[in-house]
């Protein structure tokens, strides 16, 4: 009798234990889906729930691309490019007159020259004089600054930038700036030459 009561106890707790096991859970990564009621049988339905993101490019169709709204769409890098810059100037008789650039003054053994067209990048071209030598035979004026060290001696120092040529478009234009040997900055000069003319700029060293 005992032997069958303990039989009946083990068998009991046996069964708790496996009643208690729980299933694993999963995630749902899948999409959402809601429970309707059918209108025909009355039983609920699964529909498949759409995301605002989903439904937004599904009602709204992409706006066709027009090409007159936009004619950039149409345009090459080098069309880009020009259009960046500004037309060159016109061309005036005034032009072929030289042109004085001013003076600056520095206690430093040398300035830094950077000189560029900063309008039509057309090809203008000079060269570059220092106290009457030749130290540059042709520079061409690029949309970016060319850099020109110039060593200078006590008191006065000429550098002056003589016109090749004027380009395919209007005078020869530059933009030109000076550095001091601490980098500071001494002076900003454009000039508009025809060729020929040059622009000359007087350094004075203390």
């Amino acid at each position: 009798m005992r032997s069958k009561l303990l039989f009946i106890l083990f068998f009991s707790l046996g069964m708790t234990g496996f009643a208690q096991i729980e299933i694993p859970r999963t995630t749902n990564t899948g999409p959402i889906f809601k429970a309707e009621e059918s209108k025909t049988t009355g039983f609920p339905i699964l529909k498949k729930e759409e995301s605002e993101t989903e439904s937004r490019f599904l009602r709204e169709k992409p706006k066709a691309i027009d090409l007159r709204e936009n004619p950039n769409n149409l345009m090459t890098e080098a069309d880009a490019m020009k259009k960046r810059w500004a037309e060159d100037n016109e061309v005036k008789e005034e032009y072929r007159k030289d042109q004085s650039l001013g003076s600056v003054v520095t206690q430093g053994r040398f300035v830094e020259v950077y000189c560029r067209d900063h309008q039509f990048i057309d090809g203008d071209k000079v060269q570059i004089f220092v106290n009457g030598e030749l130290v540059a035979a042709s520079v061409s004026l690029n949309a970016g600054f060319t850099p020109i060290l110039v060593t200078l001696q006590d008191g006065f120092n000429s550098i002056e930038f003589v016109a090749l040529n004027q380009g395919s478009s209007g005078p020869n234009t530059a933009e030109l700036r000076v550095l001091s040997e601490k980098g500071e900055h001494l002076a900003k000069k454009e000039w508009n030459l025809l060729t020929g003319a040059k622009a000359e700029l007087i350094v004075v060293k203390n």
